[in-house]
């Protein structure tokens, strides 16, 4: 199956300059779907995970839809203020502007989850959480990867997976 005819380009979104990759297409498209979210399993189960972590809010429409394929759990990556116990949090940098996420400590075997890598801020983040909390990093699986962006380069030493790679703007 060809992923990136589920994948649509919305320029200037959500500021100009920026070509927002809308995954709304797979979404709607049941097949799409379940093949997308088998395949991050796949990911999943190889590195035996406990856990895959997925930062709001796209990341949470797959991320405990993977969690489920892989027999694993699913933590949440919320912003700010948003988790009711002790957690874990990292401030970080977007391709356009700071956030910051936080996490209950839960160590354990973890996969990393988001629907994109771009800058690599975002799952940078999620990484540096799962060590804070006491956890291992398994490995860092993506649906779209924007190779232009150089987010790999963040993510030196995890093992890096992604469905689809885009190498031009």
């Amino acid at each position: 199956m060809r992923l990136e005819d589920y994948i649509q380009d919305i320029p200037d979104f959500p500021k100009p300059g920026i070509v927002f990759k809308d995954i709304t297409p797979l979404f709607l498209d049941a097949d799409a779907l379940s093949y997308t979210v088998d395949r991050l399993a796949d990911h999943a189960r190889e590195w035996e995970v406990d856990y895959v972590v997925s930062a709001e809010a796209r990341g949470f429409v797959l991320g405990a839809a993977v969690a489920v394929a892989a027999q694993a759990g699913f933590i949440l990556a919320r912003k700010p203020g948003k988790l009711p116990r002790e957690v874990a949090s990292v401030e970080y940098a977007l391709e356009y502007g700071v956030d910051a996420l936080e996490m209950h400590s839960d160590g354990a075997r973890v996969m990393v989850h988001d629907d994109l890598l771009a800058t690599g801020g975002t799952a940078g983040a999620l990484c540096e959480l799962v060590e804070q909390a006491g956890g291992v990093v398994a490995g860092c699986a993506f649906v779209i990867e924007l190779a232009f962006l150089n987010g790999r380069e963040r993510l030196q030493g995890y093992d890096v997976r992604s469905l689809v790679v885009v190498d031009d703007e």
